[in-house]
């Protein structure tokens, strides 16, 4: 008797392991607990500014977790939390046909478009760099540049714990986890 209850309690719960390491290694499953919304939105924004739309969703999810009216304490709103100031100034920069402020912070494809040009115009002033742009969409490219010129952060991922910024940190550590785990979900958009 002591021998069977002895060897059910040593299966039982590695049939449990076993099942849930199946579980979890499923696909439909990971789509279930890393979905991904807006995806034409993404996939066009990814292809007009040479982005990979898994970083796109990463940034997202990060940043709204896809609420399209979110607004920050900050001010930030919108999908992508762009602070209205710097939509304006995107604005000014690009085609971006009727899309005003306003939309940035209540429509999907006026969020996206705006907060992919930004990604793009980041990673054009740090050189393709995704962590310094990362970086940068969260602190503001010229926080980031005075980091790195006074040396206190080297720009790496691996220092991520040099920046001064918890939230910046934070946020490029949680962008990067979206990102690498949507990776390994996704093939592609």
């Amino acid at each position: 008797m002591r021998k069977r209850l002895k060897r059910k309690r040593i299966i039982l719960p590695l049939v449990v392991i076993i099942l849930g390491a199946l579980f979890v290694q499923s696909e439909w499953l990971g789509r279930w607990i890393y979905p991904i919304s807006f995806t034409d939105e993404i996939k066009q924004n990814a292809l007009n500014y040479e982005l990979d739309p898994l970083l796109i969703a990463a940034v997202i999810r990060v940043e709204s977790n896809y609420r399209l009216n979110a607004v920050s304490p900050k001010g930030a709103v919108g999908i992508m939390q762009i602070m209205p100031d710097t939509a304006a100034w995107i604005l000014k920069q690009g085609d971006f046909g009727s899309i005003t402020v306003s939309d940035a912070g209540q429509k999907a494809h006026a969020g996206i478009a705006l907060g992919s040009w930004y990604i793009k115009e980041l990673n054009r002033q740090f050189d393709g760099d995704m962590i310094k742009s990362l970086a940068a969409y969260n602190a503001g490219p010229g926080k980031v540049r005075q980091w790195l010129d006074k040396g206190v952060w080297n720009g790496e991922e691996q220092t991520l714990r040099d920046i001064p910024y918890g939230e910046t940190r934070h946020y490029v550590q949680r962008v990067m986890y979206y990102y690498k785990k949507y990776q390994s979900i996704y093939e592609t958009l």
